[in-house]
């Protein structure tokens, strides 16, 4: 019974929609899948600017290349193919162009300004997150430096937490030695 329903409700709104092109009336607007993929492809960005010493220094600790992420995804992370230092990622349909911002923490960070895509790189796994939307699109990424790294970790785990104080190291005990040559008294 629902789904007589559903098909009379769906037969209608084709009925309605070829009585109005017939009647010369603009088309409806796009459907939800052509605008997803018009969304998909962000606005052309302007040309990429020229970047700093320490932008370019950046740069040369990226991990480009196919790059495999958790849950079978995978991003295409390469080098912008007329301007240095800037990279071109791709995830999906999504492209975004990206460019190295420092850090304090000595992290890997590239943006897509106009995109909202943040790409941070650590020693054992790299992230794509979406600013605009508040949510990670890919994670655990790993180039196979990563992977060997990400391995190492796994067998020798540091101690302690990132913010823990380091452990002092332990100081040897010396026992006192009797000296050459003196002689000892028992008590008796």
């Amino acid at each position: 019974m629902v789904s007589t329903r559903r098909l009379s409700v769906g037969l209608m709104a084709l009925l309605l929609a070829v009585g109005a092109q017939a009647a010369g009336k603009p088309a409806k607007p796009a459907s939800k899948p052509a605008a997803a993929k018009a969304a998909a492809q962000p606005a052309a960005a302007p040309e990429p600017q020229a970047l700093s010493a320490e932008q370019l220094a950046i740069a040369e600790r990226v991990y480009v290349g196919h790059i495999p992420c958790e849950l079978s995804a995978h991003v295409n992370l390469e080098r912008h193919p007329t301007a240095a230092g800037h990279f071109v990622l791709e995830i999906g349909r999504q492209r975004y162009a990206l460019t190295p911002v420092p850090t304090t923490t000595g992290a890997v960070r590239l943006e897509d300004v106009h995109g909202g895509a943040v790409w941070l790189q650590l020693a054992n796994k790299s992230m794509l997150m979406d600013q605009k939307q508040g949510k990670r699109l890919a994670d655990e990424c790993m180039s196979p430096d990563q992977q060997q790294v990400a391995q190492a970790l796994a067998r020798s785990p540091a101690s302690g937490g990132l913010l823990d104080a380091p452990k002092p190291a332990p100081v040897p005990v010396v026992l006192a030695q009797p000296t050459p040559g003196a002689t000892t008294t028992a008590t008796e």
